[in-house]
């Protein structure tokens, strides 16, 4: 099935995923920086969305830390009304 013009230029958003990953694992927002040398303040930032993006090596520690791949980390979404974990993608005519 063909997407529409509206759906192809519509904004995508990626959302940030740590929560749940931490949850199924029964880990801790504390033992994920104390595992992957990644300060608190830098996962904070990627879990509330206010992070403008993120360093490979940064997603490598978070996904060996937590036995994932980068897409269980993060997830895209055809969402433009959730803004809060957001990272906006632009599309060029």
């Amino acid at each position: 099935m063909q997407k529409s013009y509206s759906e192809k230029n519509a904004p995508l958003t990626i959302e940030v995923r740590i929560d749940e990953l931490l949850e199924v694992r029964g880990r801790s927002f504390y033992w994920l920086s104390k595992q992957t040398g990644v300060s608190h303040t830098t996962l904070w930032r990627l879990k509330k969305g206010k992070a403008l993006g993120i360093n490979f090596i940064t997603l490598e520690k978070i996904c060996q830390a937590l036995e994932c791949e980068p897409g269980d980390v993060l997830k895209l979404e055809n969402n433009p009304a959730k803004t809060r974990k957001r990272i906006t993608q632009t599309k060029a005519s």
